[in-house]
């Protein structure tokens, strides 16, 4: 029997609660990304710094994880949207090594479109793991319990692929 991880990183909530939400509904073990140098900005501040990091390709330096990736079969990474793709701290969990002949789900939270976010997450993932699916999850703080039977089917469903 495989292990399944939700691995998420999460700005404000909304990819936490969702993150959460699989974990309970899979049994899942749950970790949450941490950058060492987290943007503290509010207000637009945030998106400026937060979608500048993503145009320019930022990578930012990770706290150490609490969990060994190599004890898990599948993943589940989830990010919020910033300017129209994935969050940095995602992109150094791509990009850098971290994970290794997976089997990735992706979810995405966001207040507006996902844009470029699943094609661009699934072309970083697909480069050394198998890609699963994705799910959009919009107004997450607005429409949880509307969303929330759509996630837990999501889920079982991809956690048996």
């Amino acid at each position: 029997m495989s292990k399944t991880l939700v691995l998420f990183y999460s700005y404000e909530g909304s990819t936490r609660k969702i993150a959460q939400l699989i974990a309970s509904t899979l049994n899942a073990d749950i970790e949450e990304i941490k950058p060492v140098k987290e943007i503290k900005s509010k207000g637009f501040a945030k998106y400026m710094w937060g979608g500048s990091q993503v145009v320019m390709g930022k990578q930012p330096k990770l706290n150490p994880l609490n969990v060994d990736l190599d004890d898990y079969d599948t993943i589940f990474i989830g990010t919020p949207v910033w300017a129209f793709s994935y969050s940095p701290p995602i992109r150094t969990l791509l990009k850098n090594g971290y994970l290794k002949d997976k089997k990735i789900a992706l979810f995405h939270c966001h207040e507006g479109g996902p844009a470029k976010t699943e094609e661009n997450a699934r072309a970083a993932i697909e480069k050394e793991n198998t890609y699963l699916s994705a799910m959009s999850c919009p107004f997450v703080a607005q429409k949880y319990e509307e969303l929330k039977p759509q996630v837990i089917a999501w889920a079982k469903e991809t956690a048996t692929q």
